[in-house]
């Protein structure tokens, strides 16, 4: 292996690892509700879409922040199942999302996936340029779960087509 082969698989690694901080820091700040730091997360015009779209920052922080505002009251974010493909200073892959949250005083459950979209900044770091998500269920937790079923209304809005049919 040369060294310029090593270098770039040491790259590659190290893209890989920012990303997955980049995924983690975005549920971290979208529970906490820091909302400034969780716009900063995504290119000046990037986009988060499925419940609705948000583009660029101020849009993407009152989109955020306003989450809180209606039913939904409070959530909890796991992710797992991370795939990446890095390409030069782009990168995509998904993120599996099991969500459970507060929909007017009642406990939900959710799960679904990430579909993302990133670029590399300047410094080396990594940005969002667009984050999608589609659910497979979202369901008051007395009701129960299965794919396709959805218990509130905004979540239908983003039901991944492979579990509509289900």
């Amino acid at each position: 292996m040369t060294d310029a082969e090593l270098l770039a698989r040491v790259r590659r690694l190290e893209d890989v690892h920012e990303i997955g901080q980049l995924r983690a820091r975005y549920c971290q700040y979208l529970d906490d509700g820091r909302w400034a730091e969780l716009a900063g997360l995504f290119t000046e015009d990037g986009a988060f879409v499925g419940l609705s779209t948000a583009r660029g920052r101020a849009e993407l922080r009152t989109f955020f922040a306003g989450l809180q505002e209606g039913a939904l009251t409070a959530w909890w974010h796991f992710s797992a199942n991370e795939t990446v493909i890095v390409d030069g200073d782009t990168a995509s892959g998904e993120t599996w999302l099991y969500q459970p949250c507060v929909v007017e005083g009642k406990p939900h459950v959710a799960a679904g996936r990430y579909t993302d979209r990133m670029v590399r900044t300047s410094d080396g770091g990594w940005l969002f340029a667009q984050r999608k998500i589609t659910f497979f269920f979202w369901v008051p937790l007395e009701h129960g779960w299965a794919p396709g079923r959805m218990g509130w209304a905004p979540a239908a809005a983003a039901l991944d087509p492979n579990y509509a049919a289900r």
